[in-house]
């Protein structure tokens, strides 16, 4: 079986590149700016994706697949090209999308395949990827065109770790470890999922190929729901660090303070995130073996052997918003302590 992944090097697809070579009978290619490292067995066509007109020239010249992996594509003019490129040159299309394309606030709780899908134009990244969605089921044919679609939720291993509210994962990590405060969204409640990507990926690996997946859209996701406040206390126990003293700050005040660095937080992270991998299980093999705590603690061993921890970069903003919680919250209590308010006891 001759398998193509766009992309190769990420996150994900590393781990689905190792379990095709383990599988044995394939032959993997990547198709990506060749600067990532290329495990042994792997072909690599070396181009730019977003280089529409030399991508669509470089697949036909590579003939065809018997399944393209698409892990890297993100807008409508890259969906048309995918669709003009592998069109009854590829036995299969599977595209990793995500589970950000599902509408927010949920109808209902644990998320499935069929959940309303209209996200925000807000949130570009779902949005876009939403669309691409809704090209290739338009664009999905058995024999011509055959589609596959997974939802991950986050996904973390190699460098991919934990999400924070704001700032990035690995200065949260260190200002854990060095017992100061961090910052997370909201009043801490809001529920969350990560999955390792060798779980993640083994899905992926199962679709290949795979009759029963064909113009089908699945979710794989963690299993282990998770407040933030219990998320980041696991990953302090896995860093070896005190107990995580933890600020809680509103995630619209967030936004409106750093809009751009909290705007996952805004779009995302302050909305429950539960999500149903039935059909997965059933028809992939999907299964959610690795706990949170067991799996973070193996990245920070990888991140600590790297140094990218110890060495992460000061955020001076972090500790000014901080500084600025406490300034205006302790003047608001104050102003509120001026009346004398009498609790009823209702």
């Amino acid at each position: 079986m001759r398998v193509l992944i766009l992309g190769g090097t990420g996150t994900i697809s590393t781990a689905i590149t190792a379990q095709l070579l383990a599988h044995g009978g394939t032959e993997v290619w990547h198709y990506n700016r060749g600067t990532g490292d290329v495990p042994e067995g792997v072909t690599t066509m070396i181009g730019d994706r977003r280089n529409i007109a030399a991508f669509e020239r470089q697949m036909e010249e590579a003939g065809y697949f018997d399944c393209v992996i698409d892990m890297i594509g993100f807008t409508p003019d890259e969906a048309e090209s995918a669709i003009r490129a592998f069109k009854g040159r590829a036995g299969q299309y599977v595209f990793c999308s995500t589970v950000d394309v599902y509408s927010k606030q949920a109808d209902s709780y644990p998320i499935n395949e069929g959940h309303s899908r209209h996200p925000l134009v807000s949130f570009p990244y779902a949005y876009h990827k939403a669309a691409y969605e809704n090209r290739l089921f338009e664009a999905h044919d058995d024999s011509d065109f055959p589609v596959t679609i997974l939802r991950p939720a986050q996904t973390y291993g190699g460098e991919a770790s934990a999400v924070p509210s704001i700032g990035n994962p690995f200065y949260q990590m260190r200002r854990l470890r060095e017992g100061r405060r961090i910052i997370v969204h909201g009043d801490g409640t809001s529920i969350w999922s990560a999955c390792h990507r060798n779980d993640v990926a083994r899905a992926f690996a199962n679709a290949v190929g795979n009759p029963a997946a064909i113009g089908k859209a699945y979710n794989v996701t963690g299993e282990e729901w998770m407040t933030f406040d219990r998320y980041w206390h696991c990953v302090a126990r896995a860093l070896g660090a005190p107990e995580p003293r933890i600020e809680h700050i509103p995630t619209d005040l967030l936004a409106r303070m750093l809009p751009n660095e909290a705007s996952w937080c805004a779009e995302n992270f302050r909305y429950n995130n539960l999500f149903d991998n039935g059909e997965a299980k059933r028809e992939l093999g999907f299964r959610y073996t690795i706990g949170w705590e067991d799996g973070i603690r193996q990245v920070i061993g990888d991140l600590d052997r790297k140094g990218l921890i110890e060495r992460s970069e000061e955020l001076p903003y972090y500790d000014a918003v901080l500084a600025s919680w406490d300034r205006y919250a302790a003047m608001m209590v104050n102003e509120i302590n001026r009346f004398d308010i009498v609790d009823s006891g209702a």
